[in-house]
């Protein structure tokens, strides 16, 4: 077996069989991930025993998270990555001219087939994980759903040489409490959204400019989480999301929201 897929055998292997460290009582579920010739870079996912807290990741376990947990007038901008890299570069120049921070959720196949893209945003934002494939997770089973997870995070860290933030977001948003709580035990908490702009539907879906806009607008909220994507779909026209970036960063702070940086939820 390729030293790669041997990872990943360990890794689910210790998920399946619920290893616990004596000395802390967590269970290790470790992301034990190889690059040839590299280093072992292992995470252990906690688990609260004996009233302990389990840290501000543990904190989020449980359940899926559409909302930051504020009472203040801000909203986190984030964007899928999981088709083509078209968007990348005006979306990155918007943001930095705003100085306004944002998320990109990759896919493992995205991070491999544009590693320069990658790079660039983990340069200036938090990367997230959006599964290897972006498959349905319920038609997975738990070894193949942890395959996905421990894949694209390897592929990320390969890509972009940044270790991606503990967060997963589920393809099509299609959680389940099985499955959130799969993703927990690899350490990921998840973390879904508050509104999607519908900007990945392109102009032949009927979406524009204006109406990514206007769903923003009616989602805004003391913790909203904006989904966005870079790129477009085959045959769904421009990336729409990133046409309308400035307008919704704009017409945001117009609402006296300003946008946060959703690794503040790791604090």
């Amino acid at each position: 077996m390729p030293l790669a897929g041997l990872s990943v055998a360990v890794a689910v292997a210790a998920l399946m069989v619920g290893l616990v460290l004596p000395a802390s009582g967590h269970t290790l579920t470790d992301r034990c991930l190889h690059a040839a010739g590299a280093a072992t870079e292992c995470r252990v996912a906690p688990r609260s025993v004996r009233g302990e807290d389990p840290g501000p990741v543990g904190r989020l376990y449980g359940s899926e998270v559409r909302r930051m947990p504020t009472s203040s007038r801000s909203v986190a901008l984030t964007f899928n990555a999981a088709w083509d890299e078209t968007g990348v570069d005006t979306a990155l120049t918007v943001l930095r001219g705003r100085k306004v921070p944002a998320t990109f959720f990759l896919t493992g196949r995205f991070a491999e087939r544009h590693p320069g893209a990658a790079r660039l945003m983990a340069a200036e934002h938090g990367i997230g994980n959006h599964s290897y494939s972006h498959p349905q997770f319920a038609d997975l089973t738990r070894a193949e759903a942890a395959q996905e997870i421990l894949g694209a995070d390897r592929a990320i860290r390969l890509a972009t040489g940044a270790v991606p933030l503990p967060f997963f977001r589920f393809p099509y948003s299609a959680t389940t409490p099985e499955t959130i709580a799969q993703a927990n035990e690899l350490g990921f908490a998840d973390i879904e959204f508050t509104t999607d702009t519908n900007g990945y539907l392109g102009t032949a879906g009927g979406m524009t400019v204006q109406k990514v806009v206007d769903r923003v607008v009616n989602a805004l909220t003391p913790g909203a989480i904006v989904q966005m994507h870079v790129g477009t779909a085959q045959g769904h026209g421009s990336a729409l999301d990133v046409q309308a970036l400035p307008q919704i960063i704009d017409t945001i702070h117009a609402h006296g929201y300003r946008i946060t940086d959703l690794r503040t939820l790791l604090e």
